[in-house]
C-alpha cells in the first residue's frame, strides 16, 4: 500500500521516472513477483531509460526511497530480502492451528522418485523470485551467498551422501552471475560436495550462461580486473560481465520449473499427491470435530 510520511516537490523527470517504476512495479506484482531495488534497477537499464552506472543507481534509490515517503510508490512492491524479523506464531484454539497445518501440510513429493533435486543461487536477493517456485515444487532452494562457508557445505555434502547411498540420481542446479568468480562458482561447490558426500556430485548452470546472454541480451557491466580469476575469464568472454538479477525473474522462474518437471515421474507425483490430500481431509476432519 501506499502511505505519505513526507511533503516533497519532484522534478518532472523524476516523477516520470516514479511513473515508469510504478507501471513495473504494477506488471510483475500481477506475474506474481516482488524485486529488489537492484531488479528495478536492471529492469530501467534493460528498456534503456537510465544508464548502467553506480551513479545511475544510487540517483535511482535516491528517487525511489523520497517516492515511497510521499506516498507515490507502494510499500510492498520494493523488497530487502537480506534483513527478517523471526516472531513466534499464535493461535486462538486448537482447531485453528490445524486447519493451518492442513493448508501447509505436506509429504515428501520427491520421496518415491528416483531422483533428489537441489536448487542453488549465488545471491539472497534472488531468494523471493525463485522460493516460490521451489516451493510449489518440493526442491530445496540455497542461497549461497557468494562461496559458501565450509560449514555449510560440509552439512550440504553429509545430507546428498544420504541420498546418493540410496542411489538415488542428485541433480544439482546452479544459479549465478556471470563474471570471473560467479563462473568459478559452479567448480567449487561441485568439488566440495563431492569430497564431503564422498560420491561424484555434477552442478549444472541453469544461469547465466553466455548462450542465454545472447538471447537476452541483458545490461552489461565491466569485468572486475582485480578478480584473481578475471585474465582467464576476459581472454574467453572479453572485458564485459553480467549479473543475474538483469535476467527476467519469470524466465528464471520458467527455467527452474522446466528442468525440474523434466526429472519428475508424473504417474508417481500424481500417486504421492493423492495421499496428501487424503491426509489433509483428515486434519480438516479433526479440526471440525473439535469446532462441534
Amino acid at each position: 500500500m501506499k502511505q505519505q510520511f513526507i511533503t516533497k516537490k519532484f522534478h518532472r523527470s523524476s516523477l516520470e521516472l516514479i511513473q515508469t517504476c510504478e507501471g513495473i512495479l504494477d506488471d510483475y506484482e500481477r506475474q506474481g513477483f516482488d524485486l529488489t531495488l537492484r531488479q528495478l534497477y536492471y529492469q530501467l537499464v534493460a528498456r534503456d531509460l537510465i544508464p548502467n552506472s553506480q551513479k545511475s543507481y544510487s540517483r535511482l534509490g535516491s528517487i525511489v526511497n523520497d517516492a515511497r515517503l510521499a506516498g507515490l510508490l507502494d510499500w510492498s512492491m520494493i523488497v530487502d530480502r537480506g534483513r527478517r524479523t523471526v516472531a513466534n506464531q499464535h493461535w486462538n484454539n486448537p482447531a485453528e492451528i490445524v486447519r493451518a497445518a492442513a493448508r501447509s501440510f505436506r509429504v515428501d513429493h520427491w520421496a518415491d522418485q528416483p531422483v533428489h533435486i537441489e536448487v542453488m543461487i549465488e545471491k539472497q536477493a534472488l531468494e523471493g523470485i525463485l522460493q516460490p517456485v521451489c516451493s510449489d515444487l518440493d526442491v530445496n532452494l540455497t542461497a549461497n551467498k557468494g562461496y559458501s562457508s565450509q560449514s555449510f557445505m560440509y552439512r550440504k555434502g553429509r545430507s546428498l551422501r544420504y541420498e546418493l547411498n540410496a542411489d538415488k540420481a542428485v541433480h544439482l542446479f546452479y544459479l549465478g552471475d556471470h563474471d570471473p568468480s560467479g563462473l568459478d562458482m559452479d567448480r567449487d561447490i561441485e568439488e566440495r560436495l563431492t569430497m564431503f558426500s564422498g560420491h561424484p556430485v555434477t552442478v549444472k548452470r541453469l544461469a547465466l550462461t553466455y548462450p542465454q546472454i545472447e538471447e537476452f541480451n541483458p545490461p552489461e557491466n565491466p569485468a572486475k580486473l582485480t578478480d584473481s580469476r578475471a585474465a582467464e575469464y576476459i581472454a574467453q568472454y572479453g572485458s564485459s560481465s553480467w549479473e543475474l538479477d538483469a535476467l527476467e525473474p519469470a524466465a528464471l522462474a520458467d527455467l527452474v520449473r522446466g528442468e525440474v518437471e523434466a526429472l519428475r515421474d508424473p504417474d508417481i507425483y500424481d500417486q504421492t499427491l493423492m495421499r496428501e490430500e487424503n491426509m489433509k481431509e483428515t486434519l480438516n476432519l479433526w479440526a471440525d470435530s473439535y469446532e462441534d
